[in-house]
């Protein structure tokens, strides 16, 4: 039995290393953000890898993406603007951040 729970204790903590832009894709489906947006093509927004590529070597690229999150946004990327996403938290909105930014 210890080995059991032993293997499963490993295999979970294997799968949280192996996959975090897994569960950061799936945090951006829950978020509603694949509404207006797709990882590498653009939709009624930027695709993500565009955002990354943009923000690219900013220092203040989170706080920005952050912001642009929690209180909407417009003119970075033309003339559509993007809304605030009141049912998103700060630390969900740097998670998406954080794996915006990680993508190329």
């Amino acid at each position: 039995m210890k080995r059991i729970l032993s293997a499963l204790i490993v295999a979970a903590a294997a799968i949280s290393v192996t996959s975090p832009a897994f569960a950061d894709l799936e945090l951006a489906k829950a978020k509603k953000c694949m509404i207006c947006h797709s990882v590498d093509k653009t939709k009624v927004g930027p695709s993500f890898e565009a955002v990354a590529k943009k923000f690219a070597g900013q220092k203040d690229a989170e706080a920005k993406l952050v912001g642009a999150i929690l209180k909407g946004s417009s003119g970075t990327f033309g003339a559509t603007p993007m809304p605030a996403n009141a049912g998103v938290s700060e630390a969900d909105a740097k998670t998406l951040v954080a794996w915006i930014l990680s993508l190329k």
